[in-house]
């Protein structure tokens, strides 16, 4: 499986009102394992930024001044996501970007050329019901380390949500584990038949069970009455 994780910045916020793609990152994964391959540029995007989106990015016009535009660097993006399952937080925003750009180009827009998307915010706000799901919110909970991210940046977002889709469809602690053993190169893991143990059952104090209902009322009222537990709990 070939996934490209996926981040742009933008002169601002509406493609529809000719704001242009400025900077582009994209990192690839297979079969769940970092292969080493990154696409990385910066793009002249013919107009000046946003002074807000400025803020976010940092990237000045006169950075920007003598960087390829998007058209000179259009062959090389394609390539880099042909076929792949793009992994992109809050996809409709980049493909939206994306597509603008290929449009002015008379080109296949992304799903022409991408095999599919992954909105990773959908797969947050489904994992964390009324919760904060930023990228910066999902590092922080999910403890991946962004102490580097001053300001936005593509390839760096995208190294990022690289680091926080693991953890949220695996759990895995790292891009480098894999079955075979552990981070450092250590033994393999060792299969266990838990049917030989004989595990006690603890009942929970009063207490606990009106903790424990009061965490599932707050559940509810998060996820408007969808808590799982309650839908698969005995009667």
């Amino acid at each position: 499986m070939r996934q490209v994780f996926l981040d742009t910045e933008t002169t601002g916020l509406s493609a529809e009102q000719g704001d242009r793609i400025i900077e582009i990152g994209c990192i690839e994964m297979v079969n769940r394992r970092l292969s080493g391959r990154t696409l990385h540029r910066y793009v002249n995007p013919g107009r000046a930024s946003h002074p807000d989106a400025l803020k976010v990015h940092g990237l000045t016009d006169e950075f920007l001044a003598d960087k390829p535009s998007f058209g000179q660097i259009a062959d090389e993006v394609a390539e880099f996501i042909a076929g792949a399952e793009l992994v992109i937080h809050n996809a409709e925003f980049d493909i939206g970007f994306l597509d603008a750009e290929f449009d002015r180009l008379k080109r296949p827009r992304t799903l022409d050329v991408a095999g599919a998307v992954t909105d990773s915010l959908l797969l947050a706000r489904e994992l964390f019901p009324g919760k904060g799901n930023s990228l910066d919110a999902l590092c922080k909970r999910l403890e991946v380390d962004n102490s580097a991210r001053e300001y936005h940046g593509a390839l760096l977002d995208a190294g990022l949500l690289a680091e926080v889709y693991l953890r949220m469809t695996r759990g895995q602690k790292t891009l480098v584990i894999d079955g075979a053993g552990d981070a450092a190169g250590g033994a393999a893991l060792v299969q266990v038949d838990l049917s030989t143990y004989a595990l006690p059952v603890i009942e929970p104090t009063p207490e606990e069970e009106a903790a424990h209902a009061a965490l599932l009322c707050e559940l509810d009222k998060d996820s408007k009455g969808k808590t799982v537990y309650r839908v698969l709990a005995p009667a």
